[in-house]
């Protein structure tokens, strides 16, 4: 059977609960599917850090990570719709296409979405923000919940 699989972008931030709680609304609705949740921890690429630094940097994604799964869970307690958790590391846009490709390389015939918050900050306007960087790089469609 066909289904909708939601790869979620989730960091605990406003945009990103608003795109987790709409997403599974959508499920809820509109059955079968799923949900996958990501949070992607991000270095920015001119950190240098030292092989200690790094150790103790990967322990607290991994506390992050643990506290996000936690919240996502917390959220989406009574909506029914399936969902796992991932946490990856690496630039936030790439990481999330590259769940979406895993996705639909496992599952052909599903239908495959990501699912992002949209940025409020001034900075993003001149940088690009991620919603932005996915919607000119990502294969599979992209929703950006305001």
């Amino acid at each position: 059977m066909r289904e909708l699989h939601l790869i979620v972008g989730f960091d605990g931030s406003p945009a990103a609960t608003r795109a987790l709680d709409t997403s599974a609304r959508l499920l809820v609705v509109r059955p079968p599917g799923r949900m996958t949740v990501v949070w992607v921890a991000h270095l920015a690429s001119t950190v240098r850090l030292s092989a200690d630094a790094v150790e103790i940097v990967e322990h607290d994604f991994g506390q992050v990570a643990q506290e996000l799964r936690a919240a996502a869970a917390e959220l989406l307690g009574d909506s029914q719709v399936p969902w796992d958790f991932q946490w990856r590391q690496g630039l936030i846009a790439h990481e999330l296409i590259a769940v979406a490709e895993s996705v639909q390389a496992a599952r052909p015939r599903d239908v495959v979405v990501i699912a992002v918050g949209s940025s409020s900050s001034a900075m993003h306007r001149m940088v690009g923000s991620v919603a932005v960087n996915l919607a000119h790089h990502s294969p599979v469609p992209v929703t950006i919940v305001p």
